[in-house]
């Protein structure tokens, strides 16, 4: 029989213990150290779900790798790659790799009879994933590409509608300058919105064959290739992948082909969304230190008022580690009371705002509608883990 831990249970459960003053004292240590792993939580699951939102957005536009010609700059007027390449459309056969899809961009000037804007039209083939720009569609819907017939279709997104005045259906007249000077008109098939400005105003989605006829490619000529991956956390492991199926040999017509990761793409907006997780440190830290302090008050107001029993152990022959293992039981007990509670508190605010949207953000600062919420099991396992060690290291 343990008989430290039998008399914690013992002292901890007595209902004699109501009138002094370690009642209420206990009482705020648990509830110090629920509301930290409340906050502990809600934190975690903030940022987690904010670097993810604003990630899977930015991936939409430009996927996790892109494949384009060597001697290509940043500029969205491209040099052609051909698009009968040893590894399209097979490479998604590689484990991680989810999917390929070619591409071509150019960039033209939208005009209405008042209004101009200057984008960039991404030509899509038949292999183009709308999942993204369906999931962030409010109107209307993409149009379908044919290898054989070309659309006419063009999705833009809401902020470009507001600023030209644009609805599904209309018909918008595209320039390109080039020589000589071009233009087409195309039908709006659907309005997007993914909240990020310099995306929304930028983009627009046609079929490629309007961009191969405009450079003067052939059908096989393209920008490049786009490829999707199953797990972003293996984005620089993938990219090896890629780099050793695609990156060394030259084509035939002395082309070489460039492997560039979405990171290496927009590296501001990924090193923004690095910088997030100091934040989330400090909080965590100011947490457990609050959490610890509590604990350490009421074990010493707990232990001041046992001396009686404190004396009557030591009478009886026990040892210093002995009565000292009976307060640490104690305090285990405590709290794990109070990280249950806090568990309690932190899930279920995470599932009213995941289901209810509460609580706004504004769209032009944050890029997102609502604060987002990404609940991890693993990372509340950790959590809890962590804050128990913590408390009971203070102890």
């Amino acid at each position: 029989m343990n008989t430290e831990l039998f008399i914690a249970r013992r002292i901890t459960k007595t209902k004699t213990s109501t009138k002094k003053i370690s009642k209420p004292i206990i009482i705020i240590a648990i509830t110090g150290i629920a509301l930290g792993l409340a906050v502990m939580i809600i934190s975690v699951a903030i940022l987690t779900g904010f670097k993810t939102e604003i990630r899977n957005k930015v991936i939409g536009f430009g996927s996790h790798i892109q494949i384009s010609n060597f001697d290509s700059n940043y500029t969205f007027e491209s040099k052609p790659v051909n698009k009968n390449q040893k590894f399209y459309p097979s490479l998604d056969t590689i484990k991680g790799i989810k999917h390929i899809q070619i591409y071509a961009t150019k960039s033209g000037i939208l005009k209405t009879k008042n209004e101009l804007q200057a984008v960039v039209l991404k030509g899509v083939g038949s292999d183009f994933d709308w999942s993204f720009f369906d999931k962030n569609m409010i109107q209307g819907k993409h149009f379908s590409v044919n290898d054989s017939i070309k659309s006419n279709k063009i999705v833009i997104s809401k902020t470009i509608a507001s600023l030209l005045k644009l609805k599904v259906g209309d018909k918008i007249t595209v320039f390109f300058i080039q020589q000589p000077p071009r233009m087409r008109r195309f039908i709006i098939s659907g309005i997007y919105k993914t909240s990020i400005e310099e995306f929304d105003k930028l983009f627009v989605l046609v079929d490629i064959a309007h961009i191969q006829k405009l450079n003067r490619w052939t059908n096989n000529q393209i920008s490049g290739f786009e490829i999707l991956i199953n797990n972003y956390d293996d984005l620089d492991k993938m990219a090896n992948t890629v780099f050793n199926a695609t990156g060394y040999n030259f084509n035939k017509d002395g082309s070489k082909l460039k492997i560039t990761t979405i990171k290496d793409k927009y590296p501001q907006i990924f090193d923004w969304l690095e910088i997030q997780n100091v934040n989330v440190w400090v909080i965590l830290i100011l947490m457990l230190l609050v959490a610890g302090f509590n604990m350490v008050s009421s074990l010493l107001i707990i232990i001041l008022e046992r001396t009686t029993m404190i004396g009557v152990l030591k009478s009886l022959g026990a040892e210093n580690w002995s009565i000292r293992k009976i307060f640490l039981y104690q305090a285990s007990f405590l709290t794990v009371k109070g990280l249950f509670w806090g568990n309690v508190i932190g899930i279920l605010l995470c599932l009213i705002q995941q289901h209810f949207g509460i609580l706004k953000l504004d769209e032009a600062s944050y890029y997102l509608s609502q604060v987002p919420i990404n609940l991890n099991l693993l990372s509340i396992l950790l959590l809890n883990i962590g804050s128990l060690i913590a408390t009971f290291l203070c102890c």
